[in-house]
């Protein structure tokens, strides 16, 4: 079944961008999934085909209407999951990208100006999601972000079924390092354990790197996770047949 995504925004030329290229563009020429953008402004009804309106209470900026947003929510709304994107949102995390990619698709409204008036979460069955603790000039970056991630989970669309496998943020520690040819370079050389063809010791090693690595850079994630590092050590598998952008 194809995996369908439905972007509503005000500028949908900027779809599919990215997109169309590597491999969820593959993906999308193999009709794996499919993509549809929808002009926002389309379901203005004044003459000016207005979509925001100045703040309640005062401030700068403009805020999108909530009877616009939501016509445009509503012409294609139809039981996949429909997601706006918006700094006030919750995290997006790999689990909730991997529960998304389950599925038979989903609908992203993208914001812009301040965001979107507070209704339109309530009227709407509407979940607020951020990118990142940041602030973009819109939510279509995020957007291709978030469909970036879940495409390449999709079935046939990397090459090795274990490649979305053993990825950072699965096991909640980032993934361990990585190296490949040539042995040594500028004086720096391969870890011997990684050569060793021992399985279980690289399995080991690769556990080890990801929770100090994890410790280090991301110590929110171990907190987060209830101590990440009690995990498993990562499988043997090989991981040279790993598609991503080859």
């Amino acid at each position: 079944m194809t995996f369908r995504a439905s972007v509503l925004t005000l500028y949908p030329d900027m779809f599919p961008g990215p997109l169309d290229l590597s491999l969820a563009g593959r993906a999308l020429d193999d009709g794996i999934w499919s993509l549809d953008a929808t002009n926002i402004r389309e379901f203005a009804t004044d003459k000016h085909r207005s979509v925001d309106d100045t703040p309640a209470g005062g401030g700068a900026g403009m805020v999108l209407r909530p009877d616009v947003v939501a016509a445009a929510l509503d012409s294609v709304a139809d039981g996949r999951p429909m997601l706006a994107l918006t700094p006030r949102g919750a995290p997006l995390t790999q689990a909730r990208v991997r529960e998304l990619a389950a599925g038979d698709g989903l609908i992203l409204l993208c914001g812009r100006f301040e965001g979107f008036d507070e209704r339109i979460f309530e009227a709407r069955p509407l979940e607020a999601v951020s990118v990142g603790d940041y602030v973009l000039s819109g939510g279509e970056i995020g957007a291709m972000a978030i469909l970036d991630a879940c495409v390449r989970l999709l079935p046939g669309v990397m090459g090795a079924a274990s490649s979305g496998e053993e990825e950072s943020f699965d096991t909640g520690l980032l993934e361990y390092p990585h190296y490949t040819r040539p042995v040594e370079w500028e004086g720096r050389t391969i870890p011997e354990v990684l050569r060793s063809g021992d399985h279980a010791k690289i399995a080991a090693w690769r556990h080890e790197r990801a929770v100090e690595d994890t410790r280090l850079r991301r110590p929110d994630l171990i907190e987060r996770h209830g101590g990440a590092s009690q995990a498993p050590p990562y499988g043997a598998r090989r991981r040279d047949t790993k598609a991503d952008d080859q």
